[in-house]
């Protein structure tokens, strides 16, 4: 297979292969994979083919098309992989494929997860990377600003911070890398985990995986914990009401809690909290932070060019990054504390706008504001921050 310019039409380099060589074919397209640094792999079925999709840098490529005659026998391998019911195909399915010597110990986990469709079914493995440079937090490129609140966090004894952004924001990545400076500031501190899956392992922390549907839930688990003497709690994330309210009371007595909520704005999460019921004076007095977080693309430095109508760059596209102009991604963010002014709105119970005008107000440095300071670095473009971020007005700072 050729995509050093994945751009170009998918290729079509399975279409004589017999279903003997499949064990071959999906082993190659694994491999191939993590070559490439793609972080999922999707095999989408159609009514033609068998599409096969790579994730690099966040964005979906087609790589392949294979004959829907091959379809199934795709899918079975995988399960063989996945350790998967190979003759249940109208249920879902979720496994780990075992990592391969020949990937050369850069995959620390691989999750596949099979979903049945009208066509058939549907296959994704995600691939989690052992990525050296991503350990420490001053690593991970937050705004100085940011960098030294984060610490600074990491030091307390107790509070809650929030972490908000997408799937795929580099959310678990940052909280690795807090929970490690912890490790390291202040030896001897009992941190403890819980995740739905532990997606990157760190040494000298307790990490417990909550499986789904099993009997022990987030709550319960955390409630559990609770008499386990921790000082350090992350949960993967606040998903509900009751996990919430254990996860603020757990901020309010004396322990340093971390967890991710879905949620698009710092100032949503206040009010996601509220809506959970829990109670707004719990919330202002247990919250210590917000932190909103995205990933965009950089732009590739083999090829970018200066923009002929200001001071940023192009993306253009090579061989270095598949023809996409970027390769690799970096981080955007912004930060909200709670002062004295969000918490007698969070107490009165305002709503987003009037949380948002109070940001507004105090000079917050948002996100996009964020990403524009980028931008004006030559790191990436407008149209990658307008994507990730959504449509940026024209006075938007």
């Amino acid at each position: 297979m050729n995509i050093d310019n994945i751009n170009n039409s998918p290729k079509n380099t399975y279409n004589d292969i017999k279903a003997e060589d499949i064990v071959s074919m999906v082993n190659d397209l694994l491999q191939k994979a993590v070559r490439y640094g793609a972080s999922d792999i999707h095999f989408e079925p159609t009514g033609k083919n068998l599409n096969v999709k790579y994730r690099l840098d966040g964005v979906l490529n087609t790589i392949e098309l294979i004959p829907k005659s091959l379809s199934d026998n795709v899918i079975a391998r995988l399960k063989v992989l996945g350790g998967l019911l190979t003759y249940r195909n109208d249920i879902p399915q979720e496994g780990r494929i075992e990592i391969q010597e020949s990937q050369n110990g850069q995959i620390t986990d691989q999750r596949l997860a099979v979903f049945p469709t009208i066509h058939g079914q549907r296959a994704v493995i995600r691939l989690f990377y052992k990525h050296q440079e991503l350990m420490d937090l001053k690593q991970l490129g937050f705004p100085e600003q940011i960098y030294t609140s984060l610490k600074k966090i990491a030091s307390q004894n107790l509070g809650v911070l929030l972490l908000t952004g997408p799937a795929g924001s580099g959310k678990s990545t940052t909280l690795a890398a807090i929970l490690r400076h912890i490790l390291k500031n202040t030896p001897g501190k009992s941190v403890v985990t819980l995740e739905d899956p532990v997606e990157i392992r760190i040494e000298d922390a307790t990490q417990t995986q909550i499986t789904p549907h099993g009997q022990m839930t987030f709550p319960t688990a955390l409630r559990s914990l609770l008499r386990q003497d921790p000082q350090v709690l992350m949960i993967g994330e606040i998903r509900d009401a009751e996990t919430a309210k254990i996860a603020i009371e757990a901020g309010l007595t004396g322990h340093l809690l971390m967890s991710t909520m879905h949620s698009g704005t710092p100032a949503g999460a206040f009010l996601r909290l509220l809506e959970m019921g829990i109670e707004p004076y719990q919330v202002t007095s247990s919250v210590s932070a917000v932190l909103n977080q995205r990933l965009v693309r950089k732009l590739c430095n083999k090829c970018k060019m200066k923009s002929a109508n200001d001071d940023s760059f192009e993306a253009l596209g090579c061989d270095n990054c598949f023809g996409t102009g970027y390769k690799g991604r970096i981080l955007i963010a912004e930060m909200v504390h709670l002062d004295s002014e969000l918490r007698k709105a969070i107490l009165a119970k305002a709503d987003i706008d009037q949380l948002e005008c109070i940001l507004k107000i105090q000079g917050h440095t948002n996100m996009i504001s964020n990403g524009k300071q980028l931008i004006n670095q030559g790191l990436t473009t407008m149209d990658e921050l307008t994507k990730v971020c959504g449509i940026v007005p024209d006075n938007q700072e």
